[in-house]
Formats: structure tokens, C-alpha cells, sequence
């Protein structure tokens, strides 16, 4: 933690200008910054949920398009509209 005293006779301007340039010197702002959207690891439960769903809905997608019910073309703008 920073401190920072008043000197005799020193502006409050001074002190704040003081003040901020330690903070940035100390490079406590960047770090803070850095940690504040820390995302947790997935668990494996997940990674392999999400990866068996991926396979499902490609095989899916190749079922229905060597049956012919969804066109190429379609495919493409379903695409689209998900991102």
C-alpha cells in the first residue's frame, strides 16, 4: 500500500499529483487490471461435454445434408445468423 504525506506547505493539487504518480510508477493499477476478469479453468466434465456436443451437431449437419434436407446454402446462412 501506498502512502503519501502532506509536506509542509504543499498543495492538495501537489499531493494528489504525488500520489498518482507513485501509483503509476508502482505499476499497482496495471496488475489490478490484469486480474480483474480471471477466468477459471473448465473442468474436464465440461471440455468433454461441449466436445461430444460439437460432434453431435457435425454429424447431424452431415446426416442432413447427405439426405438432402438442408442445402448448402442454408447451412451458410444458419451460419451467420449464430455468430
Amino acid at each position: 500500500m501506498l502512502e503519501v504525506k502532506r509536506r509542509k506547505g504543499e498543495s492538495f493539487d501537489a499531493l494528489l499529483r504525488r500520489f498518482t504518480k507513485r501509483v503509476q510508477l508502482s505499476g499497482s493499477i496495471l496488475e489490478a487490471k490484469k486480474h480483474r476478469f480471471h477466468a477459471r479453468n473448465k473442468s474436464k466434465t465440461t471440455v468433454r461435454n461441449s466436445a461430444l456436443r460439437r460432434l453431435e451437431t457435425a454429424a447431424r449437419r452431415d446426416f442432413l445434408l447427405k439426405t438432402g434436407r438442408l442445402t448448402e446454402e442454408e447451412e451458410k446462412k444458419s451460419r451467420t445468423k449464430r455468430k
